[in-house]
């Protein structure tokens, strides 16, 4: 058993998480009815969701609490390409929407959830995050709060004698340790999470929206695969494929799966190890990103606000259009911390045209409906884009670097 254990473990994860697709289709397909299938997927994303905040708060602390004075972190140039990415998002879904324009049978689908009353109220609910209280914060996985409180207390740390920063990195070490232990678990955890979409979720009923999905799909693909390799090859200026490959397949076909940006965040931090990037950056930009880096929320924001617009028959100048993609750029980055993500978000946008709440929260259905598919691409596009552009703020400054070195040569 140990000899098969550990030739399993020299497989690559992508190869064995492949396989663990492949055999929840087969047992989806052959026994439905076997839902203890589905239990692995339910234990692997809760085991995820349970070990992040944690290992944010360690990692962050432990982080800023050894770093040295004057060593240089990329943030404000991931932050900058966050900013870019979200932007553009939201524009080439405009775009789109106008070149494609589709209208909705509005359906009565309601819901419970109450959406913001404006974009004041996006960033009020954003800024009350960073002041909550830390054990309500790591409860309820809001990693705005969980960043405030491992920055203050790293820098309150950064005097403290050498044996409590040598703690805090053990304990940092024995959480990321726990983390890789789970992350093992991911092609049972994504069998399980494959049998229970095909078994729970047929794609029958999706098939009215086939035409709505496919312009979603179409252009969260369109911002992976073209614009952010482009805003990549602007900051390195040499073949962005690999790295944007990369990140595709190691971080968005689990977040494909898991469908939760925090839960991503494990597979996230060790894939910037695996890059060998500057862990005192990634360990606070990929639980950043994860909150506001949401280029696939501004996809599903401006896409479904402008199908309701097209289905009602109302003109729309570039201006306004304009303002539309500024606007779901801007609520985007507050899409995870509003109750119903970024499909909540939709009645806030809708306001823009004058429609009414009645007929927003009615779009806001039919984004349920097709929540399986919206919501997966979704955030495979923005968690695996977390790495990305992190990768890229690094390689960038290591670029400038050696070419500044070769200069005075």
């Amino acid at each position: 058993m140990k000899a098969i254990i550990l030739k399993w473990n020299q497989i690559s994860l992508v190869k064995r998480i492949l396989a663990g697709i492949i055999a929840g289709i087969i047992l989806a397909l052959i026994v439905p009815g076997a839902t203890g299938v589905g239990l692995f997927g339910t234990l692997f994303v809760s085991a995820l969701k349970a070990v992040a905040p944690v290992l944010v708060l360690f990692l962050v602390m432990s982080a800023i609490s050894n770093h040295a004075k004057g060593r240089q972190t990329n943030m404000k140039s991931i932050l900058v390409l966050y900013g870019i990415s979200t932007f553009l998002a939201g524009l080439v879904a405009v775009i789109a929407s106008f070149i494609f324009p589709v209208s909705l049978s509005l359906v009565t689908g309601s819901t419970d959830l109450t959406p913001p009353e404006g974009i004041l109220e996006v960033l009020r609910t954003l800024l009350l995050q960073v002041v909550d209280n830390p054990v309500n914060a790591l409860m309820k996985a809001n990693y705005i709060g969980i960043l405030a409180w491992a920055i203050l207390l790293g820098l309150a740390l950064r005097s403290a004698k050498e044996g409590t920063k040598s703690l805090l990195t053990n304990v940092s070490d024995a959480v990321s340790q726990i983390v890789k232990w789970v992350i093992q678990l991911a092609p049972f955890g994504i069998m399980g999470l494959v049998f229970e979409s095909i078994t729970a979720n047929g794609l029958a009923s999706l098939l009215d929206y086939g035409k709505l999905l496919l312009l979603l799909v179409g252009c969260m693909l369109f911002i992976a695969l073209v614009v952010n390799p482009l805003i990549v090859y602007a900051r390195l200026r040499k073949n962005p494929y690999p790295l944007v490959l990369t990140c595709l397949r190691e971080s968005g076909i689990t977040a494909f799966f898991t469908r939760s940006s925090a839960a991503n965040i494990p597979i996230n931090m060790r894939l910037c190890e695996k890059l060998k990037l500057n862990p005192d950056t990634y360990s606070v930009s990929i639980p950043l990103g994860a909150t506001i880096n949401m280029a696939g929320a501004a996809v599903t924001i401006s896409v479904l606000t402008l199908a309701a617009v097209h289905t009602l028959g109302i003109q729309v100048d570039f201006g306004t259009a304009l303002i539309l993609s500024i606007l779901s750029a801007i609520a985007a980055a507050g899409a995870s911390g509003v109750a119903g993500g970024s499909l909540l978000l939709i009645p806030l946008a809708c306001s823009l045209f004058g429609i009414s709440n009645d007929i927003a929260m009615q779009v806001v259905g039919v984004g349920f409906i097709i929540g399986v598919l919206q919501d997966s691409c979704e955030t495979a596009l923005n968690s695996s884009s977390d790495v990305l552009f992190t990768a890229t703020a690094e390689y960038a400054k290591k670029r400038k670097e050696e070419n500044a070195t070769i200069a005075k040569a």
